[in-house]
């Protein structure tokens, strides 16, 4: 009932919020999510680390068509809900220096994102999943239309058309998955999603089924050439909301290679997994190469997601279990350190009205407290030994290095170019003579410093001891790497 819980709590509050716009709306819905955070600590805390799934629950949804309410955590999806409840509270603390309109709507919508992507993470129904995987771009499309930018309309529009088309693939082959598992009493079949890695579907099917479920996750993460709509989404939208697109939501791309394409199309991906790892790979240099450009602070640290994300899903396509742990231990690394980065950028353009980096300089000198947390999380990113980062890419790049060396070499171009453009940023924001924009910058107030610090000890708890949350996800990913060899020798 732990799962429930953790699904449930968010949307509940989330409707009390939108009856509410009074000047305590922000303090409920952070005291909300804190007890969120509460849960998700709880789960990890008390989760025995194995590969069975954990604080579940099992209800009929559509009894005459076999499809259940079924949820719970593994090892696999427990990192994710850890990530979440810890990130959004701290999302929300990030905007108490910030005045929104109608803030009741602005903090409930983040509130139904957190529910939906807890949905996301604990499914264990094939429709489940795609119910809450839709669900989650409702409250994001609106946050990012309602408070975007200039160009928010049009950006958002993009930004929604290219995630319905792409779900409308992975609903194509949920459909088809359906009905090809065996018939029950009453004729109904079974979209559990544990049922589906029992079907032993033929090569060509399995490679439809592949590219369906591969465009679908691939633009959410994105990867190249399916990111288009990431950069000036980023940019238009509203940090909060950035924040939750790029520290939590893109994961939901990561996570459904790993829970649905692995197992389910062991044939599709020896077919067309090294393509799949090529593109992922293209996006690392790509991306990176975009980013060194970039004057633009949120633009840069946009495509440096983007430049990060080829790197996860190349590890998960490497098939290997020191690339899927990676993956695992980077989607929570990866998560704290663009939330923390986005809020420095986020910080600065709140006291100086600019992000161009030409127009910046010099802040260090009156900013002792945001120069340090700036400096810590920006060399997470860069995966510094001892940084958060660093366990992640290692895995991650040793992992793409045994499937193929060129890739490997060429993977590993995104630790050179990530220190270019990330020390890069931080010279030119923080050194060097001050500007007109920066002569007078305040240093970070208590609420600023607050979202910071719990950012600050995670890189340094998962660089310095990586076992915490390493032993969580072991049992799982050596079970699911079993099953998916099992799997591809029986179908041969």
């Amino acid at each position: 009932m732990l799962t429930l819980a953790l699904i449930l709590f968010p949307a509940l509050t989330a409707c009390l919020l939108l009856l509410t716009n009074s000047g305590t709306t922000r303090q409920l819905a952070f005291g909300a999510a804190l007890i969120e955070t509460a849960l998700a600590i709880y789960a990890f805390s008390t989760f025995t680390p194995n590969a069975t799934s954990q604080f579940g629950f099992d209800y009929p949804w559509i009894p005459s068509l076999g499809i259940r309410l079924s949820a719970g955590i593994d090892g696999i999806s427990l990192l994710l809900t850890l990530l979440t409840g810890i990130l959004v509270p701290l999302i929300v603390l990030s905007t108490f220096n910030r005045a929104y309109e109608r803030p009741g709507t602005f903090y409930a919508l983040m509130l139904f994102m957190q529910s939906a992507l807890m949905g996301v993470f604990t499914a264990r129904d094939g429709f489940l999943f795609y119910f809450f995987f839709e669900a989650a771009l409702i409250p994001i499309y609106f946050l990012a239309a309602m408070w975007g930018g200039a160009n928010r309309i049009p950006v958002t529009f993009k930004f929604f058309i290219y995630t319905i088309f792409g779900s409308l693939f992975m609903l194509l082959a949920l459909v088809y998955l359906y009905y090809q598992t065996p018939a029950t009493t009453g004729s109904a079949h079974s979209s559990a999603i544990i049922d589906f890695y029992k079907l032993k579907l033929s090569a060509s099917a399995q490679g439809w089924v592949f590219w369906a479920f591969f465009i679908a996750f691939a633009i959410k993460m994105p990867v190249f050439p399916f990111h288009t709509w990431q950069p000036d989404t980023y940019v238009e939208s509203p940090t909060p909301a950035t924040m939750l697109l790029a520290g939590i939501m893109l994961k939901m791309g990561i996570y459904g290679l790993i829970r649905f394409i692995l197992p389910v199309t062991p044939i599709g991906i020896e077919t067309w997994g090294q393509t799949a790892i090529i593109l992922s790979v293209i996006g690392i240099v790509y991306g990176s190469i975009i980013a060194i450009r970039q004057r633009d602070m949120k633009r840069l640290i946009a495509y440096s997601s983007f430049s990060h994300v080829g790197l996860m899903a190349a590890g998960v396509f490497s098939q290997t279990e020191t690339g899927l742990q990676g993956a695992l231990i980077q989607m929570l690394a990866h998560g704290v350190n663009v939330v923390g980065l986005f809020f420095v950028a986020d910080v600065i353009y709140s006291r100086t009205d600019t992000r161009q980096l030409d127009q910046l300089g010099g802040i260090t000198r009156t900013t002792p407290k945001l120069t340090v947390y700036f400096m810590i999380i920006m060399l997470g990113s860069v995966a510094l030994p001892l940084t958060n980062g660093f366990i992640g890419e290692f895995l991650l790049l040793h992992g793409v290095y045994s499937y193929n060396h060129y890739l490997g070499l060429a993977a590993g171009f995104t630790i050179i170019f990530g220190a270019v453009y990330l020390l890069r940023m931080f010279q030119k924001a923080m050194f060097g003579p001050t500007t007109a924009r920066t002569e007078s910058f305040a240093d970070l107030t208590l609420s600023e410093s607050w979202v910071f610090v719990p950012l600050v000890v995670l890189v340094f708890w998962m660089g310095v001891y990586p076992q915490t949350f390493m032993k969580m996800t072991e049992p799982a990913v050596a079970n699911l790497m079993k099953y998916i060899g099992t799997t591809a020798i029986s179908m041969k």
